[in-house]
């Protein structure tokens, strides 16, 4: 075979393993389509069930708060001893809140700032309040959402 020849099947092979592998079939590696994860518009979170603990009293810091994700609810502590709970579900965009920063739930995607004593909008795009959710505190310490 001439050096032609050799270059010509070469190719031909590199040809045919790229055109098997773009016809295999599709597979979900589990990670969002784009880097940009949490996603805007998905459906909101459902509310915690009310008969179990989603976390403790001491979990919870005084004048900040916890973002449970698991649960898809925010428990907050303005005040020592007050606690609340708000959706995890933005109300720009639908985006989840990831975070407390002092006295605020922030929402990644497109910087709305909720306050922890009341879920009001206190910077961004988002015009509404985060959803509010009852909690009560057990005799065991255990706050129950919902």
């Amino acid at each position: 075979m001439n050096r032609r020849a050799a270059l010509g099947v070469a190719a031909g092979a590199a040809v045919t393993g790229a055109v098997a592998a773009c016809s295999g079939p599709a597979q979900d590696s589990g990670a969002p389509a784009s880097g940009n994860d949490p996603t805007p518009g998905t459906d909101p979170a459902p509310a915690p069930s009310p008969e179990e603990s989603v976390a403790t009293v001491e979990e919870v810091p005084v004048g900040g708060g916890v973002v449970l994700a698991g649960a898809a609810v925010v428990l907050t502590q303005p005040e020592a001893g007050e606690f609340r709970a708000f959706s995890t579900t933005c109300t720009h965009e639908g985006c989840p809140v990831d975070e407390v920063v002092g006295d605020e739930i922030v929402c990644p995607c497109h910087g709305s700032r909720f306050s922890i004593a009341d879920g009001s909008r206190t910077a961004g795009p988002a015009s509404d309040p985060l959803e509010e959710y009852p909690v009560t505190v057990t005799e065991e310490g255990g706050l129950v959402v919902g």
